[in-house]
């Protein structure tokens, strides 16, 4: 992996986990997602023209279909990610839903597509359960739970955050094919998605618009933040994506559980900071090593 590439990845890592913090504070659901996908289709159509102006009309029926792919896994994505994030704890759902996904793409190839391991893919496995572990509270699973609340809470966050990398280990390979081999821009590819997630999202507004509205008035400072430093994230992977092995960048995002880990534990002041945080640790050196193995 090139510099550059590893550069975009630790950027777009630490932007990556400032604007779920964001997203956590606002507690919000489907309609948060609509109010995001609106504005991010507004602030950034001066430049979506720009780019698209030109290479739009060449598209053809597979390029469109890949936008409209993508944009339907990312709506999945949000809102199952924001209904975890009102469920349980941010610590808990964000390093289980940056670290599945490549876990669960290696299993999958493994089990279903008889492909090999090597001995460094089988302790990134182990590093990656062993991270679940302490997240979902460590030494304390072994013997009766203290506060059977805390312990559905997390194991509701758990239950989220791994149907969330699910979304985003089906959305990385999407988006990463068309950037990579249909040499789409990645601009285009994050912005147009916005019209999907839009129209997808709409009736959940238009069914109780006066509820949307109060919650509107709540949340637009949060869903403005979203709206204008997640494509930015995103976009800076997917131009990594260009300049290195998907196998390779997919991993190495997993940087971004280790910010959400130190300051989204301190911010919000989510309990079991320590371990959770030695769980993200552990979670991230397990996907980087299954990258190399």
């Amino acid at each position: 992996m090139t510099l550059t590439a590893f550069s975009l990845i630790v950027l777009a890592g630490l932007i990556h986990a400032g604007w779920n913090i964001v997203a956590k504070k606002a507690a919000g659901d489907a309609r948060f997602a609509f109010f995001t996908a609106f504005m991010m289709m507004v602030l950034w159509a001066p430049l979506g023209w720009w780019l698209g102006r030109s290479a739009v009309p060449l598209w053809g029926v597979t390029e469109w279909c890949f936008i409209a792919v993508g944009g339907t896994l990312h709506v999945g994505y949000f809102v199952v990610l924001l209904r975890g994030y009102r469920k349980a704890d941010l610590t808990v759902v964000y390093p289980l839903a940056r670290g599945s996904g490549p876990l669960l793409s290696s299993l999958i190839a493994i089990v279903f597509l008889g492909e090999r391991i090597s001995a460094l893919g089988l302790v990134g496995i182990a590093s990656v359960v062993g991270g679940v572990f302490l997240i979902a509270g460590g030494p304390g699973l072994l013997r009766a739970a203290r506060d059977p609340a805390a312990r559905e809470r997390v194991h509701k966050g758990m239950a989220y955050g791994l149907l969330t990398g699910t979304f985003i280990a089906a959305y990385t390979v999407v988006d990463g094919y068309a950037v990579k081999w249909l040499l789409m821009s990645p601009v285009l590819v994050d912005y147009m998605g916005n019209f999907v997630r839009v129209a997808l999202l709409a009736p959940t507004v238009l069914r109780d618009r006066e509820t949307a509205w109060v919650l509107w008035r709540k949340q637009w400072r949060y869903a403005l933040l979203v709206a204008v430093f997640s494509p930015v994230a995103y976009v800076l992977v997917l131009y990594a994506m260009k300049e290195a092995p998907l196998s390779h960048v997919a991993p190495a995002r997993e940087v971004s559980m280790l910010f959400a880990a130190l300051i989204g534990g301190h911010l919000l002041g989510e309990g079991e900071r320590v371990s959770r945080l030695l769980g993200a640790m552990l979670i991230a050196a397990g996907v980087a090593a299954l990258g190399l193995g």
